[in-house]
């Protein structure tokens, strides 16, 4: 009887191998189509295809809100922002020294600058991925978070958009304010004025870059190269622009605007003066960029 009985065994356990090689096989494809590879500026690495959880360590939760992307946890400037607030009620506040805490949201992205701390023990967490700041245009980050995500169409399809739309509402402004008038941008932060060059954010790009409008020459000299340049109450007059967009900190002492030199600024008693929330204008993401854009649309033009 035993000997009947091998041959219906052997056939049981190979149609059980054949089945079990199929099963890893597919297994195989299966994880190999849910990863790519992303050319970072520090090499290639395997990242998700369709990332789930992603962290964002510094700057770019706008960027991958923008792009329908899972955030589990973020930077304490994109937390504080309450423009995101509604976004992000749900998402942890995380830091590059907080470990622990990253490794609790079980994240299988982590995005940051390239001076984020611990970046080798946050690669053995998730795959990282990190960026120098500045290193490339504000758009073409974007096009780039959007390579990292696995949506460049839908990146670029936005890009291209957003260019259009800003360069027109451009043309309108120059044509409106004349295309000889100046726009400078300001910043009071932890006791300390900053005026902006094209590529710090707070509009920086928008105004100077797509809207092609003019920076006076003091900033041109002083700011343009590092993107900002820090400046003393008495020279401000010397920066200021014929429009002036002041990105103010209300938590920050503001005594300076009822000094006769801010009041005797040209742009402050024409009434060229524009105030923003700074923790709203800091960053040059799309969320971002689309809310600065619909502002200078309407403050500009809207006399």
């Amino acid at each position: 009887m035993k000997k009947r009985w091998l041959p219906c065994l052997l056939l049981f356990f190979l149609i059980m191998s054949a089945c079990s090689n199929e099963t890893n096989n597919s297994a195989k494809d299966k994880n190999k189509s849910d990863t790519i590879t992303y050319e970072s500026e520090n090499g290639p690495i395997e990242v998700p295809a369709n990332p789930q959880r992603v962290v964002v360590l510094s700057t770019f939760a706008g960027n991958v809100m923008a792009l329908d992307v899972n955030l589990v946890g973020v930077d304490s400037w994109s937390k504080m922002n309450p423009r995101f607030a509604e976004q992000l009620k749900d998402v942890k506040e995380v830091s590059d020294e907080n470990l622990e805490k990253i490794i609790e949201l079980n994240p299988d992205l982590i995005i940051g600058l390239s001076n984020t701390k611990n970046i080798e023990k946050l690669k053995k967490i998730a795959p990282t991925v990190t960026y120098s700041y500045g290193k490339v245009d504000y758009l073409t980050q974007q096009l780039e978070i959007g390579k990292l995500l696995n949506k460049e169409k839908e990146a670029q399809a936005w890009i291209d958009d957003f260019k259009k739309r800003a360069q027109a509402a451009g043309e309108d402004i120059r044509r409106k304010i004349g295309e000889n008038t100046t726009v400078s941008v300001i910043e009071n932060f932890d006791k300390q004025l900053y005026v902006f060059g094209d590529n710090w954010g707070r509009g920086t790009e928008i105004l100077y870059k797509e809207m092609k409008l003019k920076m006076p020459e003091k900033v041109k000299e002083m700011a343009l190269k590092d993107g900002y340049y820090a400046l003393s109450l008495e020279v401000l007059p010397d920066f200021a622009g014929d429009y002036m967009i002041f990105s103010k900190n209300q938590d920050s002492d503001n005594s300076f605007q009822e000094t006769e030199t801010y009041q005797n600024i040209p742009a402050v008693k024409n009434k060229q003066l524009f105030e923003v929330n700074a923790k709203e204008f800091y960053f040059n993401d799309p969320l971002t960029l689309e809310f600065q854009l619909d502002y200078f649309i309407d403050r500009f033009l809207s006399k």
